[in-house]
């Protein structure tokens, strides 16, 4: 008697090439071996579905999993070129009249501006903010504090460097 792990392997050996060939006629490389594993796993999960012959169906199957990588494709093209188009929204310069917050937040690396515009801008949590950057709130807390130092000393650079006529910008004295 053979076991489950037996009928998928001698399956598997049996569609693989031509599944890929299959697949690589009809899309690029990466979306054709992605594709290709996303077959074999619904031929994993239904094994016990498949026909004989069972070449077919599984055509079938590959058909449907590009299609719908197709599909996701897509929609990641529309949010990327929707996301593009959005502005990014900069600080009120009734609350930023020397420029030095958005001087600064331009001058971070993307990934720690945008970890202080979901903190300051959404008012999102730590907690929160990991489950959007899907990293743990520790690792979320530790980066906020980098990043809200590294924010800080852009802006207090930003505002002693001389401005364009040779004078402090918005030099401020703290009593």
């Amino acid at each position: 008697m053979t076991t489950r792990e037996e009928r998928f392997e001698a399956l598997a050996r049996e569609v693989i090439e031509p599944v890929r060939r299959f697949l690589a006629r009809r899309t690029d490389a990466d979306t054709a071996e992605e594709a290709l594993a996303d077959t074999l796993l619904v031929c994993w999960r239904r094994l016990d579905d498949v026909p004989d012959p069972p070449l077919p169906w599984v055509y079938g199957v590959a058909r449907l999993t590009l299609a719908n990588a197709e599909r996701a494709r897509g929609r990641r093209r529309r949010l990327e070129e929707r996301l593009a188009a959005e502005p990014v929204p900069m600080p009120d310069p009734d609350l930023d009249p020397d420029g030095a917050l958005a001087s600064a937040l331009a001058a971070l690396p993307d990934d720690q501006a945008d970890l202080l515009r979901l903190w300051a801008w959404e008012g999102l949590e730590p907690r929160d903010i990991a489950v959007v950057l899907g990293i743990g709130a520790n690792a979320v807390s530790q980066r906020l504090r980098r990043a809200q130092q590294r924010l800080r000393d852009l802006m207090a650079q930003a505002r002693h460097d001389p401005g364009p006529a040779g004078h402090e910008q918005g030099e401020r004295r703290r009593p």
